[in-house]
């Protein structure tokens, strides 16, 4: 080896010794009081109280934090109150901020370097940014001038620092990058970002993937099984009966000729074993940066009309569920302008995201709204037959779209990407590191799919390329939608914003202050043609376009139920007499059906509602999985030794504390029963895509079926059955547990093995343990599962550490704001060892909810700190 091969990787090792010894000596110094390191860590931290003269503002603007430095924003102007978002979003999260729009814009290889240039390309691929541009052109002034004035104020706080001073972690880039500048904020920057919300809620498309690994690995037949039908007969859908007419959906208890003040116009509208571990590595690359996502990723949202509450008034609760980060993906905040006028008719407030104007998630003066994810169809992996620049398509040969992107490398040379495109979509089979992982699915996927046409019988190489059709890849006015949101005071207005809100598709819980409760599912859901969408689909044909999208007429959706409740938990949204095709891969209906249960014992038992019983039920950790196994696994035979777990579970509640001994028995239980069934038969981590309570009904499915061959355990000789296979993992569950936790078993704790470490999305996943030390938090122990409503959810054969969580709780009380409650995952701030950046975790663990003033007297009774901000001269 030369010496010059060895001066480069001497290089990087003397770089990463720097890194280590100053993020050290930093931590050690903060942790003594050192001058310099509080001057260095604290340098970012923004100002919150006094006057500051901000060029761009036209009056002045009061901010108004409380002690967890929750803003409340008052302005005259929607301009400046739009300004002064921009401007405080800045002050606490522009790290978060500056790294989302490089990845949304397939430009983390210019802070991060080489590393992340396939995620780059694959980002590049789909064309994110792109599609944002082309949204701007269709947005409406009212959108455009809220996009720029948020900008201005983004740009107004970056004005004049330097990088030290906005962020510690440019301080850390720099020993690597010195070289990185921060552009201004453009509006794009803001918009492109609801594209990677798109793709953390996009439905089904890890479903389809996995079940062409499953077939490969077994037969179609075999992996339609682990993907049972939806239980009607057991979990309610969110809305019951209701019908089409003439495309429009009436429900049940309305007349067939809706009320006009219900109507919304509609709008126009190898080896093949070695592959399949890492097929998903595409998608799979954006997880450090956006999260774990897929079915499991879910969320909690009820309502409960004034007949069942003790003020006689509507309570609104909702639980989003999303990976963990540090800091949490929500900031807390209010936006008011301080006389209502149909040019200022903003007074709102709840869960924003840094990067984006205006409130996702809360209530205004007249209206509490929460989401669920709907987790609509919208997405088709369609094969190709590509031969060299071209593509088939109904017997001709087409013409591939390209273009040529560029990928900057910060400390190295420039890559270039030539991006492909079909009529259907993007090919992500071809990018380069990542997109070649998807070829399994071209030389695998039963074509068309199984029980709609014989199979293609052209010969098919080395495998068709797989291209991607999705609702997000065309340009919408999206971004209109959340603007009306903010503004509505009505289920009419509210029903107008969910008509714009096209993807991703949540479900739309209301409420108001006139005692209405209601529901709306949005979004752009395509119509297929002789299809289901839930296996990959031949792009020669045209027989598998899509033909339209559903009405939004037609979209289910209710108003006063007469039970006087609604529930939204990802089950499916209405019943399989529905005349058009949602998706047949909802999640399960676990979570929903215990909420729906806790509901209507609590009204039969007489007692009303108050905001601390939902915040409760927030909390509730029963395990429905373990209701069902418990009773059917207590008589089998097993060792001798592990009769004393056996013990804990004769006497459970099938609750899941955190120090709960039976609950870690039983899924460590659940653990090595999944992974002996399915993942060391198959090869492939199915759990890790699946919805969180989809094995509980597969479960259901073949307990019935003891010689099913599911059960044969082919890592183990003559372990075939199902009482053969569970006595094994209960075995090997108990002795996996003295190991890890002792051989008291009755001092076992479910928490110290579900644990949650808040990593932060870029630094805080380094590998260098100091630097690690200075943006991460934890690991704390944590109650709940997956498939609980206390959705802490984990993978079985990644261990049981937590990968997604309820990330934000709140509970709207329409009797009187002020009696709401919210609680953060970490804190509103994102500056490292800022007092609010972790001072919500020990609240949101154990199920505690802060006061969320809104009225101007507990608003200003909470102040702890008032920043104005005025023109300046």
């Amino acid at each position: 080896m030369t010496d010059s091969a060895v001066r480069p990787r001497r290089g990087r090792r003397i770089l990463i010794g720097v890194l280590i010894a100053l993020a050290l000596l930093l931590v050690l110094a903060y942790a003594i009081g050192s001058s310099f390191a509080h001057y260095t860590v604290k340098r970012s931290w923004p100002q919150t109280s006094g006057t500051l003269e901000i060029a761009g503002l036209g009056a002045s603007v009061d901010v108004v934090r409380d002690e967890r430095g929750v803003p409340v924003i008052y302005a005259d102007t929607l301009d400046d109150l739009m300004f002064a978002q921009g401007y405080v979003h800045a002050q606490d999260r522009f790290w978060e901020m500056d790294v989302r729009r490089h990845i949304t814009a397939g430009r983390l290889s210019e802070m991060f370097g080489k590393s992340t240039v396939p995620t780059d390309a694959f980002i590049r691929t789909l064309g994110w940014r792109r599609i944002a541009e082309e949204e701007l052109t269709l947005l409406s002034d009212a959108s455009l001038r809220m996009l720029d004035s948020y900008a201005a104020g983004v740009n107004a706080y970056l004005n004049g620092r330097s990088k030290a001073d906005i962020s510690l972690e440019y301080s850390v880039l720099g020993l690597q990058n010195p070289d990185y500048v921060i552009e201004p904020w453009v509006p794009a920057d803001s918009v492109a970002w609801l594209k990677a919300l798109a793709w953390d809620l996009r439905g089904n498309m890890t479903d389809e993937i996995y079940r062409v690994l499953l077939a490969a690995a077994s037969t179609p037949e075999l992996a339609e099984q682990v993907y049972p039908p939806y239980p009607y007969d057991r979990h309610r859908p969110i809305v019951e009966g209701g019908s089409v007419v003439q495309d429009r959906f009436v429900p049940d208890g309305l007349l067939a000729a809706a009320p006009a003040s219900l109507s919304i116009p509609a709008e126009d509208t190898g080896e093949v074993v070695g592959a399949l571990t890492n097929v998903l590595a595409a998608s799979a690359l954006l997880e450090p940066w956006l999260g774990k996502s897929g079915r499991g990723i879910g969320s909690n949202s009820w309502a409960v009309a004034g007949q069942h509450t003790a003020t006689g008034q509507p309570i609104l609760a909702n639980d989003p569920h999303l990976a963990a980060s540090m800091p949490s993906i929500w900031y807390q905040a209010g936006l008011r302008c301080r006389t209502i006028t149909p040019e200022c008719n903003f007074d709102v407030a709840g869960w924003t995201m840094s990067g984006v104007p205006g409130v996702f998630i809360g209530h205004n003066d007249t209206i509490a709204w929460g989401f669920t994810n709907t987790g609509p169809d919208v997405t088709d992996l369609v094969l190709q037959k590509v031969e060299g620049d071209s593509y088939e398509y109904d017997g001709v040969m087409v013409p591939l779209e390209s273009r040529t992107e560029v990928i900057e490398v910060a400390g190295g040379d420039p890559v270039e990407l030539t991006v492909r495109e079909t009529n259907a979509g993007p090919l992500i089979s071809a990018v380069p590191e990542a997109g070649e992982n998807y070829v399994v699915i071209g030389q695998e996927a039963p074509v068309p799919a199984p029980g709609y046409a014989p199979a293609d019988d052209v010969e098919r190489g080395s495998g068709y390329q797989v291209s991607l059709r999705w609702t997000a890849l065309e340009p919408r006015n999206t971004f209109d939608g959340f603007a009306l949101l903010n503004s509505a005071r009505s289920f009419d207005e509210f029903r107008a914003a969910a008509e714009v809100l096209a993807v991703p598709a949540q479900n739309l819980l209301y409420a108001d202050i006139d005692g209405n409760i209601a529901y709306q599912m949005p979004g752009v859901i395509p119509i297929r043609s002789g299809y289901d969408g839930k296996w990959p689909v031949p792009g020669w044909s045209s027989e598998f376009d899509w033909t339209g999208s559903i009405p939004f007429e037609a979209l289910p959706w209710t108003i006063n139920p007469p039970e006087g409740w609604i529930v939204t938990a990802n089950q499916a949204v209405i019943g399989p007499d529905y005349p058009y095709f949602i998706t047949d891969d909802w999640s399960y209906g676990a979570r929903s059906q215990r909420i729906v249960d806790l509901i209507a014992a609590q009204i039969a038992e007489g007692r009303p509602f108050t905001p601390t019983d939902m915040a409760e039920m927030q909390m509730d950790s029963f395990n429905t999985n373990a209701e069902f196994l418990v009773p059917r696994i207590l008589s089998m035979p097993v060792a001798e030794a592990t009769r004393p777990g056996m013990l804990l579970l004769e006497g459970w509640d099938l609750t899941q504390p955190i120090d709960s001994a039976p609950a870690a028995f039983f899924n460590a239980f659940w653990s090595q029963l999944l992974t002996r069934m399915f993942d060391d038969k198959t090869g492939v981590d199915i759990y890790s895509a699946s919805g969180d309570d989809q094995f509980f009904e597969v479960m259901r499915t073949l307990w019935d079926r003891p010689d099913d061959p599911w059960w044969d355990d082919s890592s183990t000789p003559g372990v075939e059955t199902r009482d053969q296979v569970v006595t094994v993992s209960l075995d090997a569950a108990y002795q996996d547990l003295v190991s890890r936790l002792g051989d008291d078993p009755t001092a076992w704790q479910w928490g110290e093995l579900h644990t949650l470490l808040l990593r932060n999305q870029t630094l805080g996943d380094s590998g260098i343990a100091p630097i690690e030390m200075l943006f991460n938090r934890g690991p704390i122990d944590v109650a709940g599962g997956s498939g609980i409503v206390l959705a802490t959810g984990w993978t079985p054969s990644d261990g049981f550490e937590v990968d997604w969580v309820p990330s934000m709780r709140q509970v709207v009380d329409l009797a009187d704001f002020d009696y709401s409650t919210w609680v953060n995952l970490t804190g509103n701030s994102g500056h490292a060892f800022n007092p609010n950046y972790e001072d919500q975790v020990t609240a949101w663990q154990t199920g505690e909810q802060f006061p969320w003033a809104w009225s101007d007297l507990a608003v200003e009774q909470g102040a702890e700190a008032t920043l104005t901000l005025t023109p300046a001269s």
